[in-house]
């Protein structure tokens, strides 16, 4: 007679079992985009940001629990809710917000994948952003984003390789700690840009949208195929949502620590203060890997560029495809959705094109970071009002911690934007 499973082990596994949508957007959360943010963060300034990691882990997962109780709730993605509950002005100008940075982002991640394939190959970059486009594509055509994240979410776990470098490089811990609590700013352009990316990269527009939609998903997985069978949520499945979404959002955030931590210690220690190419960039990892450091960096910028590339064309044409009530996901067959799958392609040959712009990739995902972290206040303020409404989400409403929060990151990132352009 077989013996039962101890309760601690059933309780992992469930919990393992239990994680969906927030732990796939925490993944795409560091993104090539995010990896060079920090990186450059480290280098430029050292232990000083640190701190951002402690700040932003509240505010980013606010955010993104508020947007998948609006997807449990209404069962709608984000645009489809303000589709039904403002006016067109503001629902297009919420989708134009998120096109730009999208297709802004889409192109730095492809030019930071480019770069470091290139820095491995000695094949010209612009040579490589084509390449991954039409891979990608390829992949969403005829595959599904779920099969991508179970084979992609490996290359992944390199990142973690920057915790264990940031042992063997023996920085002060002293001011490591003081560092991480006793938060520092200064005021100039550079760090308030610095500032303004870091919140940008990890609250992103594309996250937004991206975690509503994928609750829907979610639940049409579970023979939900109406809105009317979507539509409300139990306690438990809120619950359990929360569990997904800060353990996607804790682990994206631990991973930008110890990048910033990393790249302080051997970076910014040996006085490198200034990334231009993704070989600059990798040389953080040489403590662990030696030679092997540009494989590592290589292998987790095309890991994490292939999860979090398709999520930003996805999530622009779920909000297209939510703005304009067609039919459109991304585990439907391209026949099935023509509309919805035009706005994908659409969507990776713009970002494709900013490529050859002539950006330097590095300073690309860096403004790509920027940029996100301008445009996603106003996109913060809709979520917190739609979620703060009964006749939207009837009595599962946010509580005041949650919607507290929701402002409070409004607030921070307003004032950095500010202060940036202040001091430009």
């Amino acid at each position: 007679m077989a013996q039962p499973k101890p309760r601690s082990v059933e309780r992992v596994r469930r919990f393992f079992a239990n994680l969906g949508p927030g732990l796939i957007t925490g993944a795409a959360d560091d993104d090539p985009s995010g990896i060079s943010t920090y990186s450059v963060t480290g280098a430029s300034f050292g232990y000083v940001p640190l701190w951002t990691a402690l700040v932003s882990f509240p505010l980013m997962a606010a955010v993104q629990l508020m947007c998948a109780r609006l997807g449990l709730v209404t069962g709608r993605g984000l645009a489809g809710v303000v589709r039904r509950h403002y006016p067109r002005s503001v629902l297009w100008g919420a989708c134009a917000f998120l096109i730009v940075a999208n297709v802004f982002n889409i192109g730095a991640d492809l030019g930071g994948m480019a770069e470091a394939t290139s820095m491995m190959t000695g094949i010209r970059s612009y040579c490589w952003t084509p390449v991954y486009t039409v891979l990608i594509v390829l992949l969403l055509f005829f595959s599904s984003y779920r099969h991508i994240a179970r084979v992609f979410k490996w290359l992944t776990l390199v990142l973690f390789a920057y915790i264990v470098t940031a042992f063997l490089a023996r920085p002060d811990w002293g001011t490591v700690l003081r560092a991480t609590v006793v938060p520092r700013v200064e005021w100039s352009s550079a760090f308030l840009a610095t500032l303004v990316g870091i919140l940008g990269t990890t609250i992103s527009p594309y996250l937004f949208f991206w975690q509503a939609s994928q609750e829907v998903e979610d639940e049409r997985a579970q023979g939900k195929t109406t809105v009317a069978q979507r539509e409300g949520a139990t306690v438990t499945e809120l619950r359990v949502a929360r569990t997904d979404v800060l353990t996607g959002m804790f682990f994206s955030n631990l991973v930008m620590y110890f990048i910033i931590l990393t790249t302080a210690a051997t970076l910014h220690a040996h006085g490198h203060t200034h990334i231009a190419t993704a070989r600059e960039a990798a040389e953080a990892l040489r403590p662990l890997a030696g030679n092997g450091a540009y494989l590592l960096f290589t292998l987790g910028l095309i890991g994490t560029g292939m999860l979090a590339v398709p999520v930003l064309a996805g999530s622009a044409a779920y909000a297209v495809a939510e703005a304009r009530n067609w039919r459109g996901t991304l585990e439907d067959r391209p026949s099935l959705s023509r509309r919805f799958y035009a706005v994908v392609a659409v969507a990776m040959a713009l970002g494709l094109a900013s490529d050859f712009v002539g950006f330097n990739a590095v300073k690309m995902l860096f403004y790509a970071a920027v940029l996100n972290g301008v445009l996603a206040p106003p996109l913060i303020v809709l979520v917190v009002l739609l979620t703060s409404r009964p006749e939207v989400v009837g009595t599962r409403v946010s509580s005041r911690p949650l919607r507290y929060l929701g402002w409070a990151t409004a607030a921070i990132m307003t004032a950095a934007a500010v202060g940036m352009f202040a001091t430009m």
